[in-house]
């Protein structure tokens, strides 16, 4: 062992043992943010260079989360508005996303998939892909639930929910009069693509941006933000311990 990587695990065990009797998130989000610009800065000609890297770090990410005992995790890993780059750069993306997704379901893998994503927006190939992963994991224990956000949009995600509400009642019967004289944010949750699971304790967003792009807009209401300025593949053990201890360290108040 060298004398860095010696440092570093020194780090690492020093990080593990501030967390000891910190809350734990849930449900952490995150968006694996950087991948092209890491790819540029790191010389690649083909910015999916930059993804294929990403895509190996999930694997890493959600180890981690076993191990810090996360319960669920939602990878933001495509927009529907990157549905709109050109297809010489948005075709490579899908196939590493499939690759992704179905090493992820393979046999061995203790994690639990799920696709929160309107498939209906993507190609049919990838949709497939995502479904059959999803099928083969159910009922999988031992690992942390993982949502992947493909073809997602929060803003997409609440209008389906709407929309299915609406079409819950319709055919039960009911009037739109009789629903707009009980309906809550209840009623939407129990819509959106994430029902039956906690909203996001914490949001982890790579690459310095501080937005969220339309990840989770609902079920981020009370969420905690954990932004850093690494592109995504850079992003290590130790900064995920981070994220953890600075959630640790807040007062989540809840508007209070």
């Amino acid at each position: 062992m060298n004398l860095r990587s010696l440092i570093y695990s020194v780090y690492e065990r020093r990080l593990t043992k501030k967390l000891t009797g910190k809350p734990v998130p849930q449900h952490v989000g995150v968006m694996c943010d950087g991948n092209r610009r890491w790819a540029r800065e790191m010389g690649y000609v083909d910015p999916n260079d930059g993804h294929r890297v990403g895509a190996e770090k999930i694997k890493h990410m959600l180890g981690w989360c076993d191990q810090a005992g996360v319960g669920i995790v939602t990878l933001y890993l495509l927009a529907t508005d990157n549905l709109r780059r050109p297809a010489s750069e948005l075709d490579p993306l899908l196939r590493i996303i499939e690759d992704l997704v179905t090493e992820l379901a393979e046999d061995g893998n203790p994690w639990q998939l799920r696709v929160v994503g309107a498939l209906d927006v993507l190609p049919t190939e990838t949709a497939t892909t995502l479904k059959a992963a999803q099928e083969r994991t159910i009922g999988r224990t031992g690992g942390a639930e993982v949502n992947l956000a493909v073809g997602y949009g929060g803003r997409r995600e609440i209008a389906d929910a709407v929309r299915s509400l609406l079409h819950e009642h319709a055919k039960a019967g009911g009037t739109i009069e009789e629903l707009v004289e009980v309906l809550d944010v209840d009623h939407i949750a129990e819509h959106l693509y994430t029902r039956g699971q906690p909203d996001p304790d914490l949001i982890i967003r790579t690459s310095g941006e501080q937005r969220l792009s339309g990840f989770l807009l609902w079920q981020s209401a009370q969420s905690e933000f954990y932004f850093c300025d690494m592109n995504w593949p850079d992003f290590r053990h130790i900064d995920f311990l981070r994220a953890l201890r600075s959630y640790g360290n807040r007062q989540r108040r809840y508007g209070a």
